[in-house]
């Protein structure tokens, strides 16, 4: 955490220093005594998490830190930034490797491990004769090294190679070490002695060595617990693919540290699941209740759904909160007192240390610009399912997202939430339609794992902070009862995150003009309606959302309503997403088209005459990924025709209003994935137009024809096309979907070879179809 202070005070220092000049000098030596102690902080957290520190270096560490800090604050106008030092545990045992009791597990203690180990053993005796590579991925604590030694110690395995071995390899390691022990266990299994030069050999030499032994072996290898995306690269040059069957099991925590299948399809990659509730509700009453037969008592039913709700599935956990319970009294009381108390109970019972320090490995592993990121989520509640768009946003206005040559921040922090995801430490919740996820939720006991390092900030961190309120970036009031924000929200200088979302306020401060590091406005289903004109002071701005949903106009164009905005939107050079407003004038719609920045883009109350204003806009916005048109009213006509060069890079589209046809620029649409037609009352079938785009998966069309055709015919060619559409909100009308190869009502159509019949009801909610569907 002290880590995290430093960089604080690095960036307020560069912030400060464009403001001020003649200082250049004395600027570069704090700026290069700062990044010292931050480089000696991560080292000594590094050595901590592995190696245990002693409480006298500890301390030493502590108070230089804070010393430093201070008089570099007061030398350079810092008033009270002092914080602790850095995140070591002073509970911290001498470490041993907790990992190591996977490996001797009886057999009778496990539950929910036959079906993946009967697919795995399969993987390893049964397919192709190219060596296969086969990946156990999945969280700390999830079995993986437990389910692959079953397997491997299975009596269908040994006897299918002519020999094995097992290297756990964990996150340090020498690769001459690994070399080494791999030729030593491939002879020990085959009862033979090791050559005696290999302890001399170098990393070239024990690879040639190791080819030239497995070269006419049919073998089989487990690296257990890899770490280092880069292992695998390395390790399987000395792995030669001589078409014998060989095997090679990988366990790891990191999707991104698998080889893909994308590279060979002889790699296979096995996520394990946590268990589902009866299994995991039969594992923790065999442990717990062994002499009752592993029958739960009545009185501790509730209690111990609540206990294994909180181990989340995870076999470690219900083992070993189990096999403490199992020591205690069988008494309501006693185990409501334990399940209250669990947080603590991890952090400070020898008996459940094993937990926390399994899990731990995780974030330990972790970069220093993801370990700030991954603590974030202990902001939120516990079961919270989080909004990944609003966790970027926030991420980025503490600081935590580091700029990247031509990538957004916005880029960069979903670069950073899909490496915790491939890493097992943050859980997909919801996947929108083009695979992107929408949102995620992190694991109760990788929660834990958080809230024990946000604990180890002092108290005397919270007390600055509120002393130093000037200093605070982010304030977020979603769902606050609140109406009103004061004036004085003008002097929070340092603030970048405003959010008002769902709350009654009607009008913002004109003292929101002098925020002039503010990134993100969110006023989303808020009461907000009109913006100021000192909005347009806001030059940092990157993320403005304003926009109310009238539930009564629920069905019609008004159902969502748009802020105005005045005159100097152009001054917004920064803006890369602004939904919703209201198309007010020509004048407005042209300063637009200095938003070259503009990745989402909502407009509405859009005028027929003003249609022609937008166009050349729009054509400005090289960076669009999203557009949303609306008229002023189901009658409106949308005179889009002209905008014969639409952006290029533009996936999802939404057209509210009378087209009557379809725009000519629509076809030269080649990355969109997604397009609303509402109240288009087009006159012919749009679907000649909309089966040639090569990425179309969702098509909504609501009140999309003036008349309704009877018939629709959809023709799509399956190597070209997308895997499946989705089309919604069409009225009753037979639909046709047909693919290659067969005749349609006596025609001759070679690239079609099955069609598909389905009778669409008035106003389905959604139907898919998949390009593989029998007829």
């Amino acid at each position: 955490m002290a880590e995290s202070a430093v960089s604080l005070v690095l960036d307020y220092l560069v912030q400060e220093a464009r403001l001020l000049g003649g200082i250049h000098d004395e600027v570069a030596s704090i700026r290069a005594e700062l990044e010292m102690i931050q480089s000696f902080i991560r080292d000594a957290d590094a050595r901590a998490d592995k190696e245990g520190v002693s409480n006298v270096a500890r301390t030493w560490i502590s108070t230089t830190i804070s010393r430093t800090l201070r008089e570099r604050g007061e030398r350079f106008g810092f008033n009270s930034l002092e914080q602790g030092g850095p995140s070591y545990d002073t509970r911290r045992d001498p470490w041993h490797d907790p990992r190591m009791a996977s490996l001797f597990i009886e057999e009778n203690e496990l539950v929910g491990i036959e079906s993946p180990k009967i697919e795995l053993i399969e993987l390893l005796v049964k397919g192709q004769s190219n060596r296969t590579v086969i990946s156990v991925v999945g969280i700390g604590g999830l079995g993986k090294t437990t389910l692959v030694k079953k397997v491997y110690d299975n009596e269908q395995v040994a006897p299918h190679f002519d020999c094995c071995a097992w290297i756990t390899v964990s996150q340090s390691y020498k690769m001459e070490e690994i070399l080494r022990n791999m030729i030593k266990d491939f002879y020990k299994a085959r009862k033979e002695f090791p050559p005696r030069e290999i302890d001399t050999m170098e990393e070239r030499q024990l690879i040639d060595k190791l080819r030239q032994y497995l070269l006419e072996q049919r073998y089989v290898v487990v690296f257990d617990d890899i770490w280092n995306i880069s292992f695998w690269g390395h390790i399987k040059l000395a792995l030669p693919d001589n078409k014998k069957g060989s095997r090679i099991v990988i366990t790891t925590r990191s999707e991104s540290v698998a080889p893909s299948n994308i590279e060979s399809p002889s790699y296979h990659v096995y996520k394990l699941s946590p268990l589902p509730l009866e299994e995991a509700r039969e594992l923790f009453c065999k442990k717990v209740f062994q002499r009752e037969g592993g029958h739960c008592p009545l009185e501790l039913v509730e209690l111990s759904n609540g206990i294994i709700k909180r181990c989340g599935g995870l076999p470690l956990a219900i083992v070993t909160i189990g096999g403490l319970l199992s020591t205690k009294k069988k008494i309501a009381s006693e185990w409501c007192k334990f399940l209250d108390s669990l947080s603590s109970e991890l952090e400070s019972n020898p008996h459940l240390l094993d937990i926390t320090k399994i899990l731990s490995f995780s974030f330990q592993d972790l970069p220093y610009n993801l370990k700030a990121c991954f603590l974030y989520f202990g902001m939120f509640p516990e079961d919270c399912v989080i909004n990944c768009a609003r966790l970027i946003r926030l991420w980025i206005a503490e600081g935590f997202v580091k700029e990247k040559q031509g990538l957004t921040l916005e880029d960069v922090a979903q670069d950073y939430l899909s490496q915790l995801i491939h890493r097992s430490m943050v859980q997909v919740a919801e996947v929108g339609f083009v695979g992107k996820t929408r949102s995620c939720r992190v694991h109760d006991m990788m929660r834990e794992v958080t809230l024990s390092r946000v604990d180890e900030v002092p108290d005397s961190f919270l007390t600055t902070c509120f002393a130093n309120f000037n200093l605070m970036k982010t304030m977020d009031f979603k769902g606050a009862p609140i109406d009103y924000i004061p004036e004085e929200v003008g002097n929070l200088f340092h603030l970048k995150y405003l959010s008002l979302r769902d709350t009654k306020v009607e009008k913002l401060p004109k003292s929101i003009g002098k925020l002039k590091n503010l990134e993100t406005l969110d006023l989303k289903y808020s009461h907000v309606s009109e913006l100021p004109v000192e909005i347009s002071g806001l030059s940092k701005l990157r993320y403005l959302a304003a926009y109310f949903e009238n539930n009564d106009s629920k069905y019609n164009i008004h159902f969502r309503r748009g802020v105005k905005i005045h005159s100097g939107i152009r001054c917004l050079q920064s803006l890369e997403k602004l939904f919703n407003i209201e198309a007010n004038n020509a004048a407005l719609i042209e300063e637009l088209g200095s938003l070259g920045q503009l990745r989402k883009f909502s407009i509405s109350n859009l005028k027929r005459e003003t249609g022609i204003a937008l166009c050349t806009t729009l054509k400005k916005m090289s960076h669009l990924r999203s557009l949303e048109i609306s008229a002023t009213s189901e009658e409106e006509f949308l005179d889009l025709q002209l905008m014969f060069s639409p952006p290029p890079l533009l996936q999802t589209l939404s057209l509210q209003g009378r087209l009557e046809k379809l725009p000519e620029w629509i076809p030269k649409l080649k990355s969109i994935v997604r397009i609303a037609l509402i109240y288009s009352r087009l006159m012919d079938d749009p679907f000649k137009v909309l089966q040639a785009l090569p990425n179309l998966m969702d098509l909504w069309l609501r009140d999309g024809y003036k008349e309704m055709p009877r018939e629709l015919v959809l023709s799509l060619q399956p190597d070209e096309g997308p895997d499946f559409w989705k089309v919604n909100h069409i009225p009753s009308v037979d639909f046709w979907y047909r693919t290659k190869g067969e005749n349609y009502k006596g025609l001759q159509m070679p690239n079609v070879s099955r069609i598909f019949k389905c009778q669409i009801k008035q106003d389905t909610a959604l139907f898919s179809i998949y390009q593989n569907i029998s007829g």
